[in-house]
């Protein structure tokens, strides 16, 4: 048809951003991406919306108050439901190959998947740090106070926020086709030396860098906690506690993030035309996707962490679960009898 043919051929032209080096290695025609997305975002979707929208509830109305980092669990299960609810147009775009909406929502979908990742990022590393420092200073977190956290949480909406702005920014184009492009088909805007250099700095050093030395630095030190002598007013089984989570954290940054950020500095070159090397533009370009999906798993362990680190989780979850079943079991035989 000619919208097939119409389709083909501003595939093979690329987006904006499409660097000559690019063009040269013969990398423009992969399109593996699309199935590799699609059966990523349909494998999270369904786990994810109820794991996330079962923690959200748990945490919210269940958790008692004595757990600190409560404020920001909330907070990232909220960034992980944000990225979920978005899942079904990605899903719909990248087996159709059309997208039929607004272009705005095609940016905000695209914003929401950056957002969730440096929100995450941001959270899990808030959440080892306080926990690691309430493990060493047991007696300052006795006066830690709940709107604290708040602050802390509504600083890191504001700036992380704004500093994913460049992203759908950068692929807001005029494409050819403005109309039934997105995601990866995004047009890419190029930049000067300076922006480049600014956008690859404050994205890696804020973004990864700092989060993960304060996660490593967490991690060693809760786990040279536990050579130490106990502390009075600290529960004996608060190190394993504070361990479990801190491991959780580090592995949830380490699985989902770390790939991502090794790969966005070569990404970026090769999309600058920096790179021109074929061996390396190619690698780059094969596991941008797989890297941005390893991204959007955090969606899956996230709930993870809560059920294995929080026992206050764990319980609420397993005694409200329990009473749940127990009602429905009730109402069945009080029905069957009422029959019968």
């Amino acid at each position: 048809t000619a919208y097939l043919d119409e389709y083909t051929e501003i595939l093979k032209m690329g987006s904006n951003g499409t660097s000559n080096a690019e063009t040269g290695c013969n990398v423009t025609n992969v399109t593996f991406h699309y199935s590799l997305y699609a059966t990523t975002y349909i494998l999270i979707f369904i786990p994810g919306l109820l794991a996330n929208s079962v923690a959200l509830w748990v945490l919210c109305r269940f958790i008692g108050r004595k757990n600190k980092a409560i404020i920001f669990m909330i907070n990232l299960s909220v960034a992980d439901l944000a990225h979920v609810l978005s899942l079904p147009l990605r899903i719909y775009y990248y087996i159709s190959h059309h997208w039929p909406f607004q272009r705005a929502v095609c940016l905000l979908c695209f914003y929401l998947k950056y957002l969730n990742m440096y929100a995450s990022i941001f959270f899990l590393t808030c959440i080892s740090l306080q926990r690691c420092f309430f493990l060493l200073k047991p007696f300052r977190a006795r006066n830690w106070k709940r709107r604290y956290d708040v602050g802390i949480s509504a600083a890191i909406w504001v700036v992380v926020g704004t500093a994913c702005l460049p992203f759908p920014i950068l692929r807001s184009t005029d494409l050819v086709n403005n109309s039934v492009s997105c995601f990866a088909d995004l047009g890419y805007k190029q930049m000067n030396a300076v922006a480049l250099v600014g956008l690859i700095s404050v994205a890696e050093l804020a973004g990864f860098v700092i989060p993960v030395v304060i996660i490593a630095w967490c991690t060693w030190k809760t786990t040279i906690s536990l050579r130490q002598p106990l502390v009075a007013f600290q529960g004996i089984n608060e190190r394993p506690k504070a361990l479990r989570m801190v491991f959780m954290c580090a592995a949830v940054f380490f699985i989902c993030f770390i790939p991502y950020h090794i790969n966005f500095i070569f990404y970026i070159m090769v999309k600058e035309g920096i790179i021109t090397n074929c061996s390396i533009i190619q690698s780059t370009l094969y596991f941008h996707p797989f890297c941005l999906c390893l991204a959007s798993l955090c969606c899956l362990l996230d709930p993870i962490l809560y059920y294995f680190t929080a026992s206050e989780f764990r319980d609420q979850l397993s005694r409200h679960g329990s009473s749940v079943i127990r009602s429905r079991l009730m109402s069945k035989e009080s029905g069957s009898s009422m029959i019968g």
